[in-house]
């Protein structure tokens, strides 16, 4: 079986994630194919998507938002994501039972005897009128009827995992700061999210192995878990076999791809890029040594933001005041340096809206 070494894997994944070079596709097509975004910080998208595309418009993700075409949900490891909405209705329910056991999971004392299912039918009853509520009103409507729990414990069970519920616009476009207010993903969306398979089946779930080693491999079956947060996806796994080709990375474990996938040359040059806080190209697997060195694994899921130098994450980055400023990981060559620099100067123009250029690289 052939080995990919972790070069070679870097390689694929920026390739799979239009990292290797910004893509001219429309932007609904470019969530679609990465499977959505990670998305809890709402400005943290259009960076991402700016990073991948060709000529990226901010304003079409934020009219895609409006026009009901992407919502903001939670979805895999029960995070926000920014998905589009026939794969919000399609996914959600193939995601209930683990959102439910993550919620659980640190709310256990506090939900003890709360019979779950009855607190989703009065949350759902609550939001049919269909007006917006923060997760704490729809909480307190309901904490009278359930006042031991409390509203935190009350209002996460119920907004992240029992109710199907959409973030709702202004909260997520560009350049605007809004609190969450969320209304029902299918009163939103006009139609029921489609229900669970029948026993015995997972399509869903097969679907779901096929986008993600389509965005995301080669990879093992363990990455595929830590991207969607989904523990029963062996059979599913099983099901598609046929259809994958295999190979072993270094340390031996078996991965999975579609057979024709892009499978760069791992001598493939690869450009600056500037990724967004909670970017799945790194959080999207288990072993993330492909993208970032073991020693800076924490600082993925810290959100900090990474700067890839050659494919690989070396330098972390943030903007205030119209300046951009990286902070290097390791100590960078001067072609490198001065490539991050006129990517950052980019970058600075785009979230200014062009009134500044203005980048700092940090000396170590």
């Amino acid at each position: 079986m052939t080995v990919l070494d972790t070069r070679a894997l870097g390689r694929a994944t920026l390739a799979r994630q239009l990292l290797l070079d910004r893509a001219d596709v429309p932007v609904l097509g470019a969530v679609a194919h990465l499977g959505g975004l990670q998305a809890q910080e709402p400005q943290e998208p259009f960076v991402g998507l700016w990073s991948r595309l060709r000529d990226f418009d901010p304003a079409a993700l934020s009219d895609l938002l409006v026009r009901r075409r992407v919502v903001r949900t939670h979805l895999m490891r029960r995070t926000v994501h920014l998905v589009t909405a026939h794969d919000a209705l399609a996914w959600r329910a193939r995601h209930g039972a683990m959102l439910r056991q993550r919620v659980l999971g640190t709310y256990r004392r506090e939900l003890d005897g709360v019979d779950l299912d009855e607190l989703a039918a009065a949350g759902r009853a609550v939001m049919a009128d269909g007006e917006p509520r923060s997760m704490t009103e729809l909480a307190r409507a309901l904490a009278e009827r359930w006042p031991a729990p409390g509203q935190r414990a009350l209002g996460e069970m119920l907004v992240a995992a029992l109710v199907p519920v959409a973030q709702a616009p202004p909260r997520g476009l560009w350049r605007t700061k809004a609190g969450v207010r969320n209304v029902l993903l299918s009163s939103w969306l006009g139609r029921e999210i489609d229900p669970p398979s029948p026993e015995g089946t997972d399509p869903v779930g097969q679907a779901l192995v096929r986008r993600y080693l389509a965005a995301y491999g080669p990879a093992a079956s363990a990455d595929l878990r830590a991207w969607c947060g989904l523990a029963g996806l062996p059979a599913a796994v099983a099901a598609v076999r046929e259809e994958l080709v295999s190979f072993r990375d270094e340390r031996g474990r078996e991965l999975l791809d579609l057979p024709d996938a892009p499978r760069p040359d791992p001598g493939t040059p690869a450009p600056v890029r500037f990724l967004p806080a909670f970017d799945n190209a790194i959080l999207g697997y288990d072993d993330r040594t492909r993208i970032i060195d073991d020693a800076h694994r924490g600082l993925s899921v810290a959100g900090e933001r990474a700067v890839l130098v050659d494919g690989r994450a070396a330098a972390t980055w943030n903007v205030r005041e119209g300046t951009v400023t990286v902070t290097p990981l390791r100590t960078l060559r001067a072609a490198d340096r001065a490539s991050v620099a006129e990517e950052g100067r980019v970058l600075a123009s785009f979230l200014s809206g062009g009134e500044s250029g203005r980048v700092r690289i940090v000396r170590t």
